[in-house]
């Protein structure tokens, strides 16, 4: 259990009362005189994300106002509960009556706990909160540790997060969980791996193929790609300062399949777990690969460089054909791939694609129980035109500047035969403080199909 969760009752918890507009005079007028002239003296409002700390006679907390939006409000923040964890004195806390979601906002309270203080040393919250009645702690605790697991390789710089650091994390996740890891790398990749050698060929840090695998065999196989550019420079099509600021956040994919990983292998679903990572920098040096190259793929399909700063694709496509040679039931790419899914959908929103509209529907229903939103893009056909290539079988960017995200997906479309894909096109970074989620890397839609897989496999 993660130890912001307390499960045994404790006393002294000091209780939390979430008001809203419409039963917050219902629920003051329970308070003694003393406290209900308390919260009129200092003219306090139940207005959303709003906080009272209520003192007793000694001078001492007694209980905790907070504001949320009215139950039928149809924008109300489920994660807003989370912010408490950064408002509050130190102590233990409990829900003392019921927040629109409990489980999301416990899970909420734990997720806004996290510091990244690898660097510096933070301040201690000792801010923990009694599990509420009937909410699996168990299981949240499983999210709460992946998410972190994600965030921490976000948030760690390139300096100290190159491939190699890359495959040392997903060897310590094998090793906690009893998997195995097989890695290729170097110039070994270049026979089987063409794409990701390529991509990787310009950095002094070596590029790898990652392969983690769990599970028995005889359970149904799920397979997780992830994109592990551990920074992305643009190469040769190199990116202005700005555009290369946050790019330590490239391998924000491979962070968030090793997240949902470890969530799967630590409630023991029943499945065939594999996960891939390709793991390179995307530097530029004498080696680099150069616009209009043109280099063979795993699969056979030739592909001509429109764009060096295109690479992500270009790593998951071979990665993608070796996951599609198993013929798992499922295959789920997670990638920080184009700005166009941002421009369509901001950062909160990720957008997947996939031509199972059944399994669209499940991942859509899980996505809005678990407050982990998605939007669903199509794979637009028409625009396959755009990445045709008159020296090779497929240049790896459009010739049109709409529709970014769309072509990018149909080009990873041509590497996979399997019915049930999914592509998660993420951004992996939280650009402003929110509740439940703090400013910096953060793991997008691992929680959703994470949901979704439990329901299936436990």
């Amino acid at each position: 259990m993660h130890p912001i969760f307390v499960s045994a009752a404790t006393p002294q918890a000091i209780p939390i009362l979430f008001v809203t507009p419409d039963n917050f005079d219902a629920t003051t007028k329970r308070f003694d005189k003393r406290e209900h002239a308390f919260v009129r003296a200092v003219g306090f409002e139940p207005k959303p994300g709003r906080h009272l700390l209520v003192p007793d006679a000694q001078g001492n907390l007694a209980r905790v106002l907070f504001g949320l939006e009215d139950a039928d409000e149809p924008a109300k923040d489920l994660f807003r509960p989370g912010s408490l964890a950064g408002l509050l004195p130190a102590g233990v806390y409990r829900f003392a009556n019921a927040p629109h979601d409990a489980r999301l906002a416990a899970l909420a309270f734990a997720l806004d706990a996290y510091q990244f203080a690898r660097y510096r040393k933070a301040e201690p919250r000792d801010v923990r909160l009694l599990a509420p009645e009937d909410v699996d702690v168990d299981d949240l605790s499983r999210v709460v540790e992946g998410v972190t697991l994600c965030r921490d390789l976000i948030n760690t710089p390139s300096n100290d997060m190159g491939p190699v650091e890359l495959e040392a994390a997903a060897r310590a996740l094998a090793k906690q969980h009893g998997a195995k890891v097989q890695v290729i790398s170097g110039d070994a990749l270049a026979n089987d791996f063409p794409l990701i050698h390529a991509v990787g060929a310009g950095s002094t840090r070596e590029p790898r193929l990652i392969d983690l695998t769990w599970g028995r065999e005889s359970n149904p196989k799920i397979t997780l790609v992830g994109k592990g550019v551990c920074f992305d420079t643009g190469g040769l099509d190199i990116k202005p300062s700005s555009g290369m600021l946050n790019m330590k956040k490239d391998m924000g994919g491979a962070a968030t399949a090793l997240a949902l990983a470890h969530m799967i292998m630590a409630r023991v679903l029943r499945v065939r777990l594999r996960v891939l990572i390709p793991a390179v920098e995307n530097s530029v040096s004498g080696t680099s690969f150069r616009p209009r190259d043109i280099y063979p793929s795993r699969k056979g399909i030739s592909v001509e460089i429109g764009n060096t700063d295109a690479e992500g694709r270009l790593v998951l496509a071979d990665a993608l054909t070796l996951a599609d040679e198993d013929k798992p039931a499922l295959i789920a790419d997670f990638a920080t791939l184009t700005g166009a899914a941002r421009v369509a959908l901001g950062p909160d929103v990720p957008p997947f694609f996939t031509d199972d509209n059944a399994l669209a529907g499940e991942l859509m229903r899980a996505a809005d129980s678990e407050a982990d939103p998605l939007w669903r893009l199509p794979l637009w056909r028409p625009y396959d035109k755009t990445l045709d290539s008159k020296v090779a079988d497929l240049n790896n960017v459009g010739s049109s500047s709409h529709g970014g995200a769309i072509t990018a997906a149909l080009f990873l479309r041509r590497f996979v035969t399997a019915p049930s894909w999914l592509h998660f096109d993420v951004f992996a970074w939280t650009p402003s403080t929110k509740p439940g989620r703090p400013e910096g890397g953060d793991c997008q839609s691992a929680r959703a199909l994470y949901a979704l897989l439990k329901a299936r496999y436990a």
